[in-house]
């Protein structure tokens, strides 16, 4: 047993992580271990030191647990492994469904029992073709998606034809694409987004990749023109004028970056970094999982009384707790300032846990960056 805890901190210090050393390459896996050597041989002392304090019978308990567990690791690989393949399987089977969609959406097809036939009300009217707005309505009915679209991202969004996404290898992760028709706001045709995954199976972002967006003058949505009077007794008599950033979809193609350089970011700027990283996976994620591969649903708005039904299940059992506890409040009215600070407690210490798990995860990014750096 001994010689395996010696082997997990030096040597195989690559195998024991598994999900995270698979996603990276030959150069991004030497510079992972390196930054999470040390924290691991720290980990693995404090482990040392816990079964040192254990009498001889229960630490040999423990160690028979151990290799319990390293049998249940190697099962949770190749679990990963076949998921992964079936997933792959499916997805090529979804191609030929997905392709039939977007032939209907995009008027290139027309489904039985459609006529041609214009009744009097529809005579000034243009015949429209396939489903006008699909992806722009089925994304606003999303509750994730629906508050990243600006009004103003909505004439864009008209012309969004088709959302694909695909697996990626080197390094893991995966590929969101969307395929625009000609239109007025940029020259691309197609509009993608890359992310690429530490750990695909926790899942740890490592970092996410944009598509430059080629606005036509003066057709940016991701910026506003702002126009001052200029000040009474100057000189110069035009508005001064100047470019903001504002809210929009499309800055989800311009995701954050942890920075190269680890004096250019502190604690406070290292955690909302965090929340930045986590939200863009979070719409990601959502079009993928969700929007992609359920969006005719999504734009009935059917996917979205799904999701309400799921809140108003959670309210319900929120308010059968909350019933709960005041009948124990009436029952303990002389414990009641006790059980208040205990909560304060444990929601401080919960509070303090995540802003140092988030902590950990953007630290991980600096040192990885450093270690390239370095070498």
């Amino acid at each position: 047993m001994s010689n395996s805890k010696d082997n997990f901190n030096m040597a195989d210090l690559g195998s024991s992580l598994p999900g995270a050393v698979a996603a990276l390459n030959a150069e991004d896996r030497a510079d992972l271990v390196n930054a999470l050597k040390n924290k691991l041989q720290n980990l693995a002392g404090q482990h040392s030191d816990v079964l040192e304090n254990l009498t001889p019978n229960v630490r040999k308990r423990v160690e028979a647990l151990r290799e319990i567990q390293v049998q249940h690791d190697e099962l949770e690989a190749k679990f990963f492994e076949e998921r992964a393949a079936l997933e792959a399987k499916y997805q090529k089977l979804y191609q030929p469904l997905y392709s039939k969609r977007h032939d209907i959406v995009n008027g290139v097809v027309e489904v039985d029992g459609v006529t041609n036939e214009v009744t009097i009300d529809q005579e000034d009217k243009v015949e429209e073709k396939g489903v006008p707005d699909f992806w722009l309505t089925a994304m606003k009915t999303n509750e994730v998606l629906a508050e990243e679209i600006s009004e103003r991202d909505e004439g864009a969004l008209k012309y969004l034809k088709d959302i694909k996404w695909c697996r990626i290898d080197n390094p893991k992760g995966f590929k969101l694409e969307f395929f625009f028709d000609t239109n007025s706001y940029f020259k691309n045709s197609v509009l993608t987004k890359t992310y690429h995954m530490i750990d695909e199976d926790e899942p740890i972002l490592e970092k996410a990749i944009g598509t430059e967006i080629e606005w036509f003058p003066g057709k940016c949505l991701t910026q506003k023109l702002l126009k001052k009077k200029p000040r009474k007794g100057s000189k110069n008599a035009k508005p001064v004028t100047k470019t903001e950033d504002c809210e929009s979809f499309f800055n989800f193609f311009n995701p954050p970056q942890v920075p190269d350089d680890d004096e250019d970011i502190d604690e406070d700027m290292a955690e909302e970094l965090q929340n930045q990283m986590e939200q863009d996976y979070d719409i990601g994620s959502t079009i993928r999982d969700k929007i992609i591969p359920h969006a005719v649903s999504w734009f009935t708005g059917e996917a979205a009384q799904g999701d309400e039904f799921g809140d108003v299940e959670d309210d319900e059992d929120e308010d059968i707790d909350e019933d709960e506890d005041e009948d124990e409040e009436e029952d303990d009215d002389d414990d009641e300032d006790d059980e208040d600070e205990e909560e304060s407690k444990v929601v401080k210490k919960r509070v303090a846990e995540h802003k140092l798990e988030m902590g950990n995860r953007v630290s991980a990014h600096q040192n990885v960056s450093s270690s390239r750096a370095s070498s």
